[in-house]
Protein backbone atom coordinates (compact mmCIF):
# COMPACT_ATOMS: atom_id res chain seq x y z
CA UNK A 1 0.00 0.00 0.00
CA UNK A 2 1.36 3.41 -0.97
CA UNK A 3 2.17 5.95 1.74
CA UNK A 4 0.83 9.42 1.14
CA UNK A 5 1.88 11.19 4.34
CA UNK A 6 5.02 12.99 3.08
CA UNK A 7 3.20 14.35 0.04
CA UNK A 8 0.27 15.47 2.17
CA UNK A 9 2.57 17.34 4.54
CA UNK A 10 4.31 18.95 1.58
CA UNK A 11 1.01 20.09 0.04
CA UNK A 12 -0.24 21.54 3.31
CA UNK A 13 3.04 23.39 3.72
CA UNK A 14 3.02 24.90 0.23
CA UNK A 15 -0.61 25.90 0.64
CA UNK A 16 0.67 28.72 2.80
CA UNK A 17 3.09 30.01 0.18
CA UNK A 18 1.10 32.69 -1.64
CA UNK A 19 0.90 33.06 -5.35
CA UNK A 20 0.60 36.74 -6.12
CA UNK A 21 -2.06 37.84 -8.59
CA UNK A 22 -3.33 41.29 -9.41
CA UNK A 23 -5.90 43.26 -11.38
CA UNK A 24 -6.45 46.93 -12.10
CA UNK A 25 -8.37 47.39 -8.84
CA UNK A 26 -6.84 45.07 -6.26
CA UNK A 27 -4.21 42.49 -5.46
CA UNK A 28 -4.72 39.24 -3.61
CA UNK A 29 -2.89 36.09 -2.59
CA UNK A 30 -4.02 32.64 -3.64
CA UNK A 31 -3.13 29.72 -1.34
CA UNK A 32 -2.35 26.52 -3.20
CA UNK A 33 -5.36 24.60 -1.90
CA UNK A 34 -7.68 27.13 -3.55
CA UNK A 35 -6.10 26.36 -6.90
CA UNK A 36 -6.49 22.62 -6.37
CA UNK A 37 -10.18 22.84 -5.34
CA UNK A 38 -11.93 23.71 -8.61
CA UNK A 39 -15.03 25.13 -6.91
CA UNK A 40 -13.15 27.41 -4.51
CA UNK A 41 -10.67 28.53 -7.16
CA UNK A 42 -13.64 29.90 -9.11
CA UNK A 43 -14.42 32.65 -6.58
CA UNK A 44 -12.50 32.71 -3.31
CA UNK A 45 -9.42 34.65 -4.48
CA UNK A 46 -11.56 37.58 -5.64
CA UNK A 47 -11.65 40.31 -2.99
CA UNK A 48 -14.75 41.73 -4.70
CA UNK A 49 -16.83 38.61 -4.06
CA UNK A 50 -19.38 40.59 -2.01
CA UNK A 51 -20.06 42.90 -4.95
CA UNK A 52 -20.40 39.98 -7.33
CA UNK A 53 -22.16 37.40 -5.18
CA UNK A 54 -24.23 35.88 -7.94
CA UNK A 55 -21.15 34.73 -9.88
CA UNK A 56 -20.97 31.94 -7.28
CA UNK A 57 -23.68 30.22 -9.33
CA UNK A 58 -21.08 29.63 -12.07
CA UNK A 59 -18.75 27.67 -9.77
CA UNK A 60 -20.43 24.30 -9.10
CA UNK A 61 -19.18 21.04 -10.58
CA UNK A 62 -20.81 17.70 -11.25
CA UNK A 63 -24.46 16.89 -11.62
CA UNK A 64 -25.59 20.07 -9.81
CA UNK A 65 -23.45 22.31 -12.01
CA UNK A 66 -26.43 23.93 -13.71
CA UNK A 67 -28.17 24.98 -10.48
CA UNK A 68 -28.47 28.75 -10.76
CA UNK A 69 -30.44 29.54 -7.62
CA UNK A 70 -31.31 33.23 -7.57
CA UNK A 71 -28.59 34.23 -10.04
CA UNK A 72 -30.92 36.37 -12.16
CA UNK A 73 -32.95 37.79 -9.28
CA UNK A 74 -32.67 40.68 -6.84
CA UNK A 75 -30.62 40.64 -3.63
CA UNK A 76 -32.81 40.06 -0.57
CA UNK A 77 -31.33 41.03 2.82
CA UNK A 78 -32.28 39.05 5.95
CA UNK A 79 -32.35 41.51 8.83
CA UNK A 80 -34.65 39.69 11.29
CA UNK A 81 -33.95 36.27 12.86
CA UNK A 82 -37.55 35.72 13.98
CA UNK A 83 -39.90 33.25 12.31
CA UNK A 84 -43.60 32.91 11.63
CA UNK A 85 -44.47 29.79 9.58
CA UNK A 86 -47.83 31.16 8.40
CA UNK A 87 -47.38 34.93 8.04
CA UNK A 88 -43.64 35.62 7.84
CA UNK A 89 -42.50 39.24 8.15
CA UNK A 90 -40.48 41.01 5.45
CA UNK A 91 -36.82 40.86 6.40
CA UNK A 92 -37.02 37.28 7.72
CA UNK A 93 -35.46 34.29 6.01
CA UNK A 94 -38.83 32.59 5.53
CA UNK A 95 -40.32 35.63 3.81
CA UNK A 96 -37.47 35.51 1.29
CA UNK A 97 -37.48 31.79 0.49
CA UNK A 98 -41.25 31.60 -0.18
CA UNK A 99 -41.30 34.30 -2.84
CA UNK A 100 -42.09 33.15 -6.37
CA UNK A 101 -39.48 35.32 -8.12
CA UNK A 102 -35.75 34.49 -8.15
CA UNK A 103 -33.88 35.92 -5.13
CA UNK A 104 -30.29 35.87 -3.90
CA UNK A 105 -30.71 35.86 -0.11
CA UNK A 106 -27.94 37.31 2.10
CA UNK A 107 -27.69 38.24 5.78
CA UNK A 108 -27.18 41.71 7.26
CA UNK A 109 -25.55 40.44 10.46
CA UNK A 110 -24.64 37.35 12.45
CA UNK A 111 -27.73 35.46 13.58
CA UNK A 112 -29.05 32.18 14.94
CA UNK A 113 -32.41 31.34 13.36
CA UNK A 114 -34.57 28.90 15.30
CA UNK A 115 -37.44 28.01 13.01
CA UNK A 116 -40.88 27.27 14.40
CA UNK A 117 -41.61 24.79 11.61
CA UNK A 118 -39.85 23.47 8.51
CA UNK A 119 -38.52 26.11 6.11
CA UNK A 120 -40.06 25.36 2.67
CA UNK A 121 -37.82 26.83 -0.03
CA UNK A 122 -39.27 27.90 -3.37
CA UNK A 123 -37.57 27.58 -6.78
CA UNK A 124 -34.76 29.86 -7.94
CA UNK A 125 -33.46 30.77 -4.51
CA UNK A 126 -29.93 31.09 -3.13
CA UNK A 127 -29.30 31.22 0.63
CA UNK A 128 -25.83 32.80 0.86
CA UNK A 129 -24.29 33.13 4.31
CA UNK A 130 -21.00 34.71 3.26
CA UNK A 131 -20.01 37.74 5.32
CA UNK A 132 -21.99 36.73 8.43
CA UNK A 133 -22.06 33.85 10.88
CA UNK A 134 -25.45 32.30 10.16
CA UNK A 135 -26.88 29.29 11.98
CA UNK A 136 -30.17 27.49 11.49
CA UNK A 137 -30.46 25.44 14.66
CA UNK A 138 -32.52 24.06 17.57
CA UNK A 139 -35.77 23.76 15.60
CA UNK A 140 -37.03 22.28 12.33
CA UNK A 141 -34.75 23.00 9.38
CA UNK A 142 -34.77 23.13 5.56
CA UNK A 143 -37.18 21.43 3.14
CA UNK A 144 -36.61 21.58 -0.64
CA UNK A 145 -39.72 19.95 -2.11
CA UNK A 146 -40.95 19.79 -5.73
CA UNK A 147 -38.83 22.77 -6.77
CA UNK A 148 -35.77 23.43 -8.90
CA UNK A 149 -32.63 25.62 -8.90
CA UNK A 150 -31.77 26.03 -5.23
CA UNK A 151 -28.32 26.88 -3.83
CA UNK A 152 -27.49 26.75 -0.10
CA UNK A 153 -24.07 28.11 0.73
CA UNK A 154 -22.06 29.11 3.77
CA UNK A 155 -24.36 28.43 6.72
CA UNK A 156 -24.30 26.15 9.76
CA UNK A 157 -27.27 23.81 10.12
CA UNK A 158 -27.25 21.81 13.32
CA UNK A 159 -29.32 20.36 16.16
CA UNK A 160 -32.41 20.20 13.94
CA UNK A 161 -35.67 18.93 15.45
CA UNK A 162 -38.79 17.41 13.86
CA UNK A 163 -41.45 19.81 12.65
CA UNK A 164 -44.96 19.53 14.02
CA UNK A 165 -48.13 19.02 12.03
CA UNK A 166 -49.68 22.36 11.18
CA UNK A 167 -50.01 25.16 8.69
CA UNK A 168 -46.85 26.29 6.86
CA UNK A 169 -46.55 28.81 4.06
CA UNK A 170 -44.75 27.50 0.93
CA UNK A 171 -45.25 30.54 -1.33
CA UNK A 172 -46.54 34.07 -1.15
CA UNK A 173 -50.01 32.85 -2.13
CA UNK A 174 -50.22 29.37 -0.60
CA UNK A 175 -50.45 28.08 2.97
CA UNK A 176 -50.93 24.36 3.44
CA UNK A 177 -51.25 21.83 6.21
CA UNK A 178 -48.04 19.89 6.79
CA UNK A 179 -47.85 16.52 8.50
CA UNK A 180 -44.55 17.34 10.19
CA UNK A 181 -40.89 16.99 9.18
CA UNK A 182 -38.43 14.32 10.29
CA UNK A 183 -35.69 16.47 11.76
CA UNK A 184 -33.31 16.51 8.79
CA UNK A 185 -30.90 19.39 8.33
CA UNK A 186 -31.73 19.50 4.60
CA UNK A 187 -34.46 17.38 3.01
CA UNK A 188 -34.54 17.31 -0.81
CA UNK A 189 -37.78 15.79 -2.07
CA UNK A 190 -38.78 15.51 -5.74
CA UNK A 191 -36.45 18.37 -6.71
CA UNK A 192 -33.70 19.01 -9.24
CA UNK A 193 -30.74 21.30 -9.85
CA UNK A 194 -29.73 21.69 -6.22
CA UNK A 195 -26.27 22.65 -4.90
CA UNK A 196 -25.25 22.58 -1.20
CA UNK A 197 -21.78 24.03 -0.64
CA UNK A 198 -19.56 25.07 2.30
CA UNK A 199 -22.07 24.29 5.04
CA UNK A 200 -21.47 22.89 8.53
CA UNK A 201 -23.90 20.08 9.42
CA UNK A 202 -24.17 18.19 12.71
CA UNK A 203 -26.34 16.60 15.40
CA UNK A 204 -29.81 16.41 13.89
CA UNK A 205 -32.62 14.09 14.92
CA UNK A 206 -32.82 12.35 11.53
CA UNK A 207 -30.45 12.77 8.56
CA UNK A 208 -28.08 15.60 7.78
CA UNK A 209 -28.97 15.53 4.07
CA UNK A 210 -31.74 13.33 2.64
CA UNK A 211 -32.25 13.28 -1.15
CA UNK A 212 -35.34 11.28 -2.08
CA UNK A 213 -38.40 10.87 -4.34
CA UNK A 214 -36.71 11.12 -7.74
CA UNK A 215 -34.60 14.16 -6.93
CA UNK A 216 -31.72 14.54 -9.38
CA UNK A 217 -28.93 16.75 -10.75
CA UNK A 218 -27.52 17.57 -7.32
CA UNK A 219 -24.06 18.45 -6.02
CA UNK A 220 -23.05 18.26 -2.35
CA UNK A 221 -19.62 19.90 -1.97
CA UNK A 222 -17.16 21.43 0.50
CA UNK A 223 -19.30 20.63 3.54
CA UNK A 224 -18.13 19.62 7.01
CA UNK A 225 -20.10 16.77 8.56
CA UNK A 226 -19.60 15.75 12.18
CA UNK A 227 -21.22 14.19 15.29
CA UNK A 228 -24.08 12.35 13.66
CA UNK A 229 -25.42 8.86 12.98
CA UNK A 230 -27.24 8.70 9.61
CA UNK A 231 -25.39 11.28 7.54
CA UNK A 232 -26.71 11.23 3.96
CA UNK A 233 -29.48 9.20 2.32
CA UNK A 234 -29.93 9.02 -1.45
CA UNK A 235 -33.18 7.23 -2.31
CA UNK A 236 -36.49 6.91 -0.50
CA UNK A 237 -36.98 3.15 -0.09
CA UNK A 238 -36.14 -0.17 -1.72
CA UNK A 239 -39.55 -0.13 -3.39
CA UNK A 240 -39.41 3.40 -4.81
CA UNK A 241 -38.04 2.71 -8.30
CA UNK A 242 -38.54 6.30 -9.46
CA UNK A 243 -35.24 7.03 -7.71
CA UNK A 244 -33.47 5.35 -10.64
CA UNK A 245 -33.28 8.83 -12.22
CA UNK A 246 -31.23 10.19 -9.33
CA UNK A 247 -27.75 11.57 -10.13
CA UNK A 248 -25.70 13.07 -7.31
CA UNK A 249 -22.11 14.34 -7.07
CA UNK A 250 -20.51 14.35 -3.61
CA UNK A 251 -17.19 16.22 -3.79
CA UNK A 252 -14.57 17.90 -1.57
CA UNK A 253 -16.48 17.21 1.67
CA UNK A 254 -14.89 16.45 5.04
CA UNK A 255 -16.61 13.60 6.86
CA UNK A 256 -15.08 14.28 10.24
CA UNK A 257 -15.28 12.77 13.72
CA UNK A 258 -18.26 11.14 15.37
CA UNK A 259 -20.02 9.85 12.22
CA UNK A 260 -21.57 6.39 12.08
CA UNK A 261 -22.88 5.59 8.58
CA UNK A 262 -24.43 6.77 5.28
CA UNK A 263 -21.64 8.82 3.73
CA UNK A 264 -23.74 8.22 1.60
CA UNK A 265 -26.26 5.34 1.56
CA UNK A 266 -27.66 4.97 -1.97
CA UNK A 267 -30.75 3.29 -3.46
CA UNK A 268 -31.31 2.73 -7.20
CA UNK A 269 -29.61 5.91 -8.49
CA UNK A 270 -26.07 7.01 -9.34
CA UNK A 271 -23.59 8.59 -6.95
CA UNK A 272 -20.17 9.97 -7.89
CA UNK A 273 -18.30 10.18 -4.58
CA UNK A 274 -15.12 12.07 -5.39
CA UNK A 275 -12.23 13.74 -3.54
CA UNK A 276 -13.77 13.54 -0.07
CA UNK A 277 -11.93 13.07 3.23
CA UNK A 278 -13.15 10.42 5.68
CA UNK A 279 -11.84 10.53 9.26
CA UNK A 280 -13.22 7.15 10.26
CA UNK A 281 -16.73 5.78 10.78
CA UNK A 282 -18.51 3.76 13.46
CA UNK A 283 -20.29 1.35 11.04
CA UNK A 284 -19.41 2.03 7.39
CA UNK A 285 -18.72 4.93 5.02
CA UNK A 286 -20.46 4.14 1.71
CA UNK A 287 -23.45 1.81 1.56
CA UNK A 288 -26.60 1.01 -0.31
CA UNK A 289 -29.35 -1.32 -1.44
CA UNK A 290 -31.63 -1.91 -4.45
CA UNK A 291 -28.81 -2.01 -6.97
CA UNK A 292 -27.40 1.55 -7.06
CA UNK A 293 -24.35 2.54 -9.08
CA UNK A 294 -21.50 4.11 -7.09
CA UNK A 295 -18.15 5.41 -8.29
CA UNK A 296 -15.76 6.18 -5.45
CA UNK A 297 -12.94 8.20 -6.99
CA UNK A 298 -9.93 9.89 -5.45
CA UNK A 299 -11.22 9.76 -1.87
CA UNK A 300 -9.05 9.62 1.26
CA UNK A 301 -10.33 6.91 3.62
CA UNK A 302 -8.84 6.81 7.12
CA UNK A 303 -10.26 3.69 8.75
CA UNK A 304 -11.21 3.73 12.45
CA UNK A 305 -9.15 1.83 15.00
CA UNK A 306 -11.92 -0.76 15.52
CA UNK A 307 -10.74 -3.78 13.49
CA UNK A 308 -14.29 -4.95 12.80
CA UNK A 309 -15.27 -1.88 10.72
CA UNK A 310 -12.31 -1.34 8.41
CA UNK A 311 -14.44 -1.94 5.33
CA UNK A 312 -15.54 1.26 3.59
CA UNK A 313 -18.56 -0.39 1.97
CA UNK A 314 -21.75 -2.02 3.22
CA UNK A 315 -24.49 -3.59 1.10
CA UNK A 316 -27.90 -3.96 2.65
CA UNK A 317 -28.62 -7.18 0.83
CA UNK A 318 -31.69 -7.70 -1.31
CA UNK A 319 -30.86 -9.56 -4.51
CA UNK A 320 -27.51 -10.43 -6.01
CA UNK A 321 -25.22 -7.58 -4.99
CA UNK A 322 -22.37 -8.90 -7.12
CA UNK A 323 -24.08 -7.34 -10.15
CA UNK A 324 -24.26 -3.89 -8.54
CA UNK A 325 -21.75 -1.48 -10.08
CA UNK A 326 -19.64 -0.26 -7.15
CA UNK A 327 -16.12 0.79 -8.09
CA UNK A 328 -13.10 2.36 -6.49
CA UNK A 329 -10.69 4.38 -8.61
CA UNK A 330 -7.59 6.20 -7.36
CA UNK A 331 -8.79 6.09 -3.74
CA UNK A 332 -6.33 6.20 -0.82
CA UNK A 333 -6.87 3.62 1.95
CA UNK A 334 -5.21 4.34 5.28
CA UNK A 335 -5.07 2.41 8.57
CA UNK A 336 -6.43 -0.79 7.02
CA UNK A 337 -9.41 0.67 5.16
CA UNK A 338 -10.62 -1.34 2.17
CA UNK A 339 -13.37 -1.16 -0.46
CA UNK A 340 -15.23 -4.20 -1.84
CA UNK A 341 -16.04 -3.56 -5.53
CA UNK A 342 -18.65 -5.31 -7.64
CA UNK A 343 -20.31 -5.35 -11.05
CA UNK A 344 -19.19 -5.17 -14.65
CA UNK A 345 -19.06 -2.54 -17.36
CA UNK A 346 -18.44 1.18 -17.22
CA UNK A 347 -19.15 3.09 -14.02
CA UNK A 348 -18.22 6.55 -15.37
CA UNK A 349 -20.52 9.48 -14.49
CA UNK A 350 -20.97 10.55 -18.14
CA UNK A 351 -21.25 14.21 -17.23
CA UNK A 352 -22.32 16.69 -19.87
CA UNK A 353 -19.57 18.94 -21.18
CA UNK A 354 -20.61 21.73 -18.81
CA UNK A 355 -20.70 19.44 -15.75
CA UNK A 356 -17.42 17.65 -16.29
CA UNK A 357 -14.45 17.88 -13.97
CA UNK A 358 -11.39 15.72 -13.36
CA UNK A 359 -10.82 14.07 -9.98
CA UNK A 360 -7.58 15.00 -8.27
CA UNK A 361 -5.25 12.44 -6.74
CA UNK A 362 -6.41 11.12 -3.36
CA UNK A 363 -3.11 12.25 -1.87
CA UNK A 364 -4.24 15.84 -2.42
CA UNK A 365 -7.56 15.45 -0.58
CA UNK A 366 -6.34 16.69 2.85
CA UNK A 367 -5.47 19.96 1.13
CA UNK A 368 -8.58 20.05 -1.07
CA UNK A 369 -10.83 19.72 1.99
CA UNK A 370 -8.74 21.87 4.32
CA UNK A 371 -11.44 24.54 4.63
CA UNK A 372 -14.61 22.49 4.22
CA UNK A 373 -17.59 23.89 6.08
CA UNK A 374 -18.84 27.45 6.48
CA UNK A 375 -16.19 30.11 5.87
CA UNK A 376 -15.36 33.32 7.71
CA UNK A 377 -15.55 35.71 4.78
CA UNK A 378 -14.85 39.43 5.31
CA UNK A 379 -16.24 41.96 2.86
CA UNK A 380 -13.44 43.55 0.85
CA UNK A 381 -11.03 40.66 1.32
CA UNK A 382 -10.49 37.38 -0.48
CA UNK A 383 -12.45 34.70 1.35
Amino acid sequence: MATFTPLVFFLIAISFLPLIASSSSYAYTTPMYLILNTIDSCWRSNSNWASNRQTLADCAVGFGKDAIGGKFGAIYDVTDASDDPVNPKPGTLRYGVIQTQPLWIIFAKDMVITLKNELIVNSYKTIDGRGAKVEIAYGPCITIQYVTHVIIHGISIHDCKPGKAGMVRSSSDHVGHRLGSDGDAISVFGSSNVWVDHCFLARCVDGLIDIIHASTFITISNNYFTQHDKVMLLGHSDGYKADKVMKVTIAFNHFASGLYERMPRVRFGYAHVVNNRYDGWRMYAIGGSAGPTILSEGNYFMAPSNPSVKQVTKRILKGNWKNWKWRTSKDAFVNGAYFVPSGYGSCAPYYSTSQSFVAASASLVPSLTLQAGSLSCIVGKAC
